[in-house]
């Protein structure tokens, strides 16, 4: 199932997401939504889905070794000012 849903914003700026996303999405009553907001508009994903893209993204990926380089070009360029 992939498709668009419409939902209404209500009071105090709550949504009801309709039951066939819910269930197919596997999002049962107390699921914890993230929303993330981009040039395109808002995307909508579970904690746990948004965990997995962020696990993918970095698979093979070392965040200490690329801050370490970047660190160390900055350098270089602050010694040459």
């Amino acid at each position: 199932m992939s498709g668009t849903h419409t939902f209404t914003v209500g009071d105090r700026g709550r949504v009801v997401l309709p039951s066939r996303l819910r269930q197919h999405r596997g999002w049962p009553e107390g699921t914890t939504l993230v929303a993330i907001e981009t040039a395109a508009g808002v995307v909508v994903t579970s904690r746990e889905e948004l965990e997995l893209i962020v696990e993918q993204q970095l698979a093979g990926v070392n965040l200490v070794a690329q801050l370490l380089e970047e660190r160390r070009a900055s350098a270089t360029l602050d010694d040459r000012a």
